[in-house]
């Protein structure tokens, strides 16, 4: 597969790598990754896009791949909502481009379904992939996954500086075989697990043999070479740093309304088990204007699980929604 050419933007103090292909006057759609992905991480979703007529747009996010990653744990600060939304924004200024459909996965999804809330001026529509609209906790996320689901539960352990992008960063082919795997199990297998086991305790097994872990490494011999020259330039700590503003990110966050005004569309993953499908349930009372998917037997990672089927969908409603 062609992957286009990096080409590098300044913004919001940083310099970000950016991967494009369509129309440059076509209607822009801004692809944001999630963890631990990269801008490839939409190699099948770019040219079907731009083949639809439209201009796509694919960042390698603040602390992955070729844009640049502050590092230290005082720069962690640098990695909460307020950062990585000023980060799209000012790359649609380094674009001069005013409006644009933004699609988010994983925490990607996070980070664009603020981008209506906090710019509305700047989005004209938004896709999220497994990602649902999420309202604000009533409680500090990482306070209630830690009653809920226990130090060990992965965003948790995640809060721990310099441990977990440790255990990545010594061995970067074997942690992406680790995390891209296509799990082979259904939401109804994960949930007849006995509730130890469903605490999502994932870097338990990251020490264990290679050959005990579950399901299918996802990535094709030459995929898994690009996204490891990629965490072995960036390393694991700028995206975990993600992870460690949850509490940050909550309590900035009180006064913002919660309504986004545009066009959206919401695919779910049937067998995603992290975010489940259900969770897009009641989206309606935030997202008036809301269209609902749910791709079959597809897990975490959709566009690369399901690329066909992901393309079908985001190409129907961006022509219906904007052709």
């Amino acid at each position: 597969m062609t992957f286009p050419k990096a080409h590098f933007v300044d913004t919001n103090g940083i310099r970000m790598a950016v991967y494009e292909q369509g129309d440059k006057n076509a209607m822009p759609v801004v692809m944001c990754h999630g963890f631990p992905e990269i801008g490839y991480s939409w190699r099948h979703q770019i040219p079907a896009v731009a083949g639809a007529g439209f201009r796509a747009i694919v960042p390698d996010q603040r602390g992955y791949g070729f844009t640049d990653a502050p590092k230290g744990e005082k720069n962690v600060p640098l990695y909460d909502m307020e950062h990585l939304t000023a980060d799209l924004v000012g790359l649609l200024d380094a674009l001069d481009i005013e409006k644009a459909v933004f699609v988010g996965h994983d925490w990607g999804g996070i980070v664009s379904w603020q981008m209506p809330l906090r710019y509305p001026d700047r989005v004209a529509g938004h896709i999220g992939v497994n990602t649902p609209f999420m309202p604000r906790l009533p409680i500090d996320p990482i306070a209630a996954m830690r009653m809920t689901r226990g130090e060990d539960m992965y965003i948790v352990f995640f809060q721990k500086f310099g441990v977990a992008e440790g255990m990545f960063d010594a061995d970067v082919p074997r942690a992406l075989r680790f995390w891209y795997r296509k799990s082979g199990m259904t939401l109804a297998d994960f949930d007849a697990l006995p509730e130890s086991e469903k605490n999502f305790a994932f870097l338990k097994g990251f020490n264990t043999d290679e050959n005990l872990w579950p399901g299918e490494c996802l990535l094709k011999p030459e995929e898994l070479e690009y996204y490891i020259e990629a965490f072995e330039h960036s390393g694991f700590e700028g995206g975990i740093n993600w992870y460690r503003n949850f509490t940050r990110n909550w309590e900035r966050s009180a006064d913002i309304v919660e309504k986004v005004n545009v066009p959206c569309l919401m695919i779910s993953a049937a067998n995603d088990f992290v975010l489940r499908p259900e969770l897009a349930e009641g989206m309606e009372q935030y997202c008036p204007d809301l269209e609902k998917h749910i791709i079959p037997d597809c897990g975490h990672w959709t566009q690369s699980e399901k690329p066909a089927e992901l393309n079908a969908l985001m190409v129907d409603w961006l022509k219906r929604r904007f052709g």
